[in-house]
């Protein structure tokens, strides 16, 4: 009897393991930690740690990045172009004494962000 809880309590545990680890292979998804405060999709979110993936894994390339406790933004990328980088990463302009997001590299490929209109503004 105790043989059967036994193995019925292994078999669970691993089939949990399993989904755990498929879900960290996700090519999209970015957790990085950002040391300033920065603009993102129209949203000022303070320094901390984001993760940016993609909201719905299906055909559209609408991301998401949220914030452990920090905040949350959506984002529409202007353009996707498929390609792996090496290391995912996040590209920002400084303009005005603010950081603007402008684009995400990750694993699937590089997105790249509109300039909001504050940053226009900001530079003139």
């Amino acid at each position: 009897m105790k043989k059967s809880y036994f193995a019925a309590v292994l078999m669970l545990m691993c089939l949990l393991g399993v989904g755990v680890s498929a879900r960290a292979q996700d090519a999209d998804a970015v957790v990085v930690s950002v040391p300033f405060e920065f603009v993102a999709g129209g949203a000022a979110l303070p320094a901390g740690e984001y993760r940016i993936d993609r909201v719905n894994p299906g055909v559209n390339r609408e991301l998401a990045i949220r914030g452990y406790n920090k905040g949350n933004a959506f984002l529409l990328p202007l353009a996707f172009d498929n390609g792996s980088a090496n290391q995912p990463t996040l590209s920002f302009e400084h303009v005005g004494g603010k950081y603007f997001l402008s684009r995400i590299k990750t694993l699937d490929g590089v997105y790249t962000l509109a300039k909001p209109r504050e940053m226009g503004l900001l530079g003139q």
